[in-house]
């Protein structure tokens, strides 16, 4: 599996765990993003940390050779509509895709190893879904990481407002954990309704935007609903909904 997923205490730790391709992003881990982030939200635990394998990257973004159909569908709060609070946890490269998923977790905390990089402008072609770093971090700023694709290390990010702390080499998760534990035993309704009130606040990119639509529509697609209605409407008879 190229996602994992480790629970304790009320806190999950997700791994993107395909460090032999320096954990690209393929439709593989797009979907185990999708399903783990899902599985997490509606589960019992209270905070999330998003994690990766290996020591050389967080993710180098997508998978040039293997590229995901959607890579939206495995960020947080776009992919799937989340409650609940993710921490990222980040160490050497995170480029492209990769820092889209990053940008949208609520806390993030770097190693100082960290770089990160967004290279769209530079090989022509983009999803669009970063544009929403305009609304995370001040206007200038990211425009020059979207436009230019050169690198920012984990202190530039930290003096940007992209990471909340930077922490020596292979300290990321243990400090992403101590944020994890705060969040474990606060208040679920107070946190619940401050991300809320935060995600609605924030002026969203025409691709967040329209990312966020397409999710709310896949999942009345794919409802149990969406299904009883398309075979109602074969057998000709009154389909029972459920409201699920």
């Amino acid at each position: 599996m190229s996602v994992t997923t480790a629970s304790n205490d009320g806190i999950a730790v997700i791994t993107i765990d395909r460090a032999e391709r320096m954990n690209a992003l393929n439709e593989d881990v797009i979907q185990g993003l999708n399903r783990a982030l899902t599985a997490f939200e509606a589960g019992d635990d209270r905070a999330a940390i998003l994690h990766a394998a290996g020591d050389r990257a967080f993710s180098v973004g997508a998978d040039i050779k293997d590229p995901p159909k959607e890579m939206w569908m495995g960020v947080p709060s776009v992919g799937v509509s989340m409650k609940k609070p993710v921490i990222a946890a980040v160490h050497g490269w995170c480029i492209g895709g990769a820092y889209c998923i990053v940008q949208m977790c609520d806390l993030v905390v770097a190693s100082e190893t960290t770089v990160f990089k967004y290279p769209e402008a530079q090989v022509g072609f983009t999803g669009g879904l970063v544009a929403s770093a305009v609304a995370r971090i001040p206007h200038k700023i990211a425009m020059e990481f979207l436009l230019l694709g050169q690198d920012f290390t984990a202190e530039r990010a930290l003096d940007a407002g992209m990471v909340n702390q930077v922490v020596p080499k292979g300290e990321e998760l243990a400090a992403a954990m101590e944020y994890a534990k705060i969040l474990a035993v606060s208040a679920p309704l107070v946190v619940e309704t401050l991300k809320r009130f935060s995600l609605e606040t924030l002026n969203k990119s025409p691709a967040e935007a329209g990312a966020i639509s397409r999710e709310q529509l896949l999942r009345v697609r794919d409802s149990a609903d969406g299904e009883e209605g398309r075979v109602a409407f074969r057998e000709k008879r009154t389909p029972q909904f459920t409201g699920n």
